[in-house]
């Protein structure tokens, strides 16, 4: 994270008093020490409680009581010309790239890692030249600006990048098997902390997805969710599932948890706000919850050997 001294001069060069902030989980701790910062320095603060899902998700409700917002965690998005994206940088040892090098099979491959390490992604690739093998760093597009950054609902540098085998530098495993899914290149993870190297296989999470596929069709009533969240709201893609099934209703949501899915009844349903709520979140949920795609197959309209993850 910049210091806060850079977020004062910016705010001071707008011309604003009253400031909201935003953090995602893994920052809200940070609130009382930048917001106490920014009140020392005679501004107006107003925190968000709110959950944060990314850069999709501003909370524009407090403009109600506030002049800008400052999103922290998350590279730009959309055309939000009163919220100041703040990306937190995480630096990993570059060295930590040499544990990947066994598992790659091929001289030329695609590089992508997420907001927290693209500040460090030219560095990555210079480490991977010096041993031999060619990175391909794809340019920033609309929905993940920075080079070589993929989100849980764009993989579109994955892609950009034409390669046959992509490495991903990053935790966990949501993003690199997205990515084995969205370009069917092999895949190899390398987790930048622990030095962990997994060779990534999505046919676990394929079968689930088919298992889902199969229990929706019992359901005698489907909700189509949309969500009100500026970044996330795909009504036009909700009213053309609608008119595959006459057993669907769209259901309009700003929060999409288990026990709100679990109030309305319904006995299954199909996501189009986050994508990452089909995928990761399905375990919590007490009835099957599809993506467009998967939907799409239900209705006869897709066949499963043209599966597609989805993306925003």
């Amino acid at each position: 994270m910049r210091p806060v001294s850079d977020l004062i001069g910016r705010l001071n060069e707008l011309g604003v008093k009253r400031v909201a902030l935003q953090f995602p989980a893994g920052l809200k701790r940070r609130a009382w020490e930048i917001s106490s910062a920014l009140s020392a320095a005679g501004f107006e603060v107003l925190i968000s409680g709110d959950p944060c899902y990314g850069a999709c998700d501003p909370a524009l409700d407090t403009f109600e009581y506030a002049e800008v917002l400052v999103n922290f965690g998350h590279a730009p998005l959309g055309d939000h010309p009163d919220v100041i994206f703040e990306p937190v940088y995480t630096d990993i040892d570059i060295e930590a790239l040499g544990e990947a090098l066994p598992a790659l099979t091929l001289d030329r491959i695609g590089l992508v890692t997420t907001v927290q390490h693209a500040h460090q992604i030219q560095e990555m690739a210079e480490f991977l030249r010096s041993r031999g093998i060619e990175a391909v760093v794809a340019s920033g597009g609309a929905r993940a600006p920075l080079p070589g950054q993929v989100l849980g609902c764009s993989f579109e540098a994955a892609r950009q990048t034409g390669a046959d085998e992509i490495l991903f530098v990053g935790t966990g495993l949501f993003h690199p098997t997205g990515i084995r899914i969205a370009t069917d290149a092999r895949v190899v993870a390398l987790d930048p902390f622990t030095r962990s190297v997994r060779v990534i296989d999505a046919s676990r999470m394929m079968r689930r997805r088919f298992a889902m596929i199969e229990k929706a069709r019992g359901a005698a009533e489907i909700g189509i969710i949309v969500s009100s969240k500026t970044g996330q709201q795909r009504m036009d893609l909700a009213r053309r599932l609608l008119s595959l099934c006459d057993r669907a209703v769209i259901v309009l949501m700003r929060e999409v948890t288990p026990d709100e899915v679990l109030n309305l009844g319904f006995g299954a349903y199909v996501n189009t706000a986050c994508p990452r709520i089909a995928y990761d979140d399905q375990i919590r949920f007490p009835v099957p919850v599809l993506s467009p795609q998967e939907f799409e197959i239900l209705c006869g309209v897709r066949s499963w050997d043209d599966y597609a993850i989805d993306e925003l």
